[in-house]
């Protein structure tokens, strides 16, 4: 592997905190494959060429995470086409604001394919591989802060990150002896369009204008702002170095000072 550039997987990069963290991590000399669902194609065409104007390699591999054949898929497309794996970042999440009282098993399972099942098939996929070419990695997923302290209104994906706290944990401990480490992000307030919807939906719930609910959340953050992706892609960046190699089973919070643990 010697002279061969380090490459990761980035699931749900064709934009967001995804975006983010495949562009930071394109920076940090990483080839980067763009893995995001199909009909994202074109978003992540225009990521993958943001990606290549870095002087690193890049493409984009439609990926469904809820489906474990198309993760391990994603996988094998970045050994093949840069000659190395080194990292993953299950980044891939999907967001539900409904009363807990009101949420379906049907809603339950969409959730739970993708941020649960998901991020293990991610594990697995990633952690197979490193077994297979017989060397160390880094699998890193996305939590948040809702696995730390739930939100009302959002149960059904608060439950699924505390759950992706514990797979993090788990897979940590049984993978610490093949040098494999396994961290997690949580972000705060991020700015995007998944923040947008749930500060609509929330307004909505509670009966208050909109701009209101993200308002509240806001003035929490000890640093006074909300959130961008590039907050987030650097701890994602330092997770995915060689400086964090002595760390594994934690799930970092990136919030602005919300939750002080």
């Amino acid at each position: 592997m010697s002279g061969i550039a380090r490459s990761v997987l980035v699931t749900g990069a064709a934009q967001g905190i995804g975006r983010g963290i495949a562009l930071q991590l394109a920076k940090d000399g990483f080839n980067v494959t763009v893995a995001d669902l199909a009909r994202q194609e074109s978003k992540a065409a225009v990521v993958v060429k943001e990606i290549e104007k870095l002087g690193v390699k890049s493409h984009f591999v439609p990926t469904d995470t809820s489906k474990k054949s198309q993760i391990v898929n994603a996988v094998e497309e970045t050994y093949s086409k840069f000659g190395s794996f080194n990292a993953i970042v299950n980044n891939a999440g999907i967001c539900q604001i409904k009363p807990l009282l009101e949420a379906t098993k049907e809603e339950a399972d969409i959730i739970y394919d993708i941020n649960i099942n998901g991020v293990m098939y991610g594990i697995q996929a990633a952690a197979n591989k490193f077994l297979e070419l017989k060397q160390p990695g880094k699998i890193i997923n996305a939590c948040s802060i809702v696995a730390h302290k739930a939100f009302p209104i959002l149960g059904l994906y608060s439950a699924s990150k505390f759950a992706v706290r514990g797979l993090t944990q788990v897979a940590a401990q049984e993978l610490a002896p093949k040098k494999i480490t396994v961290n997690s992000y949580c972000p705060g307030i991020v700015l995007t369009p998944m923040w947008d919807l749930i500060d609509e939906k929330l307004a909505e719930v509670n009966n208050v204008p909109k701009g209101e609910p993200i308002k509240k959340y806001l003035d929490t953050i000890a640093l006074g702002r909300g959130e961008t992706p590039d907050d987030v892609a650097g701890l994602v960046s330092f997770l995915a170095s060689e400086k964090s190699d002595y760390m594994t089973g934690q799930n970092l919070l990136v919030d602005g000072g919300m939750f002080l643990i």
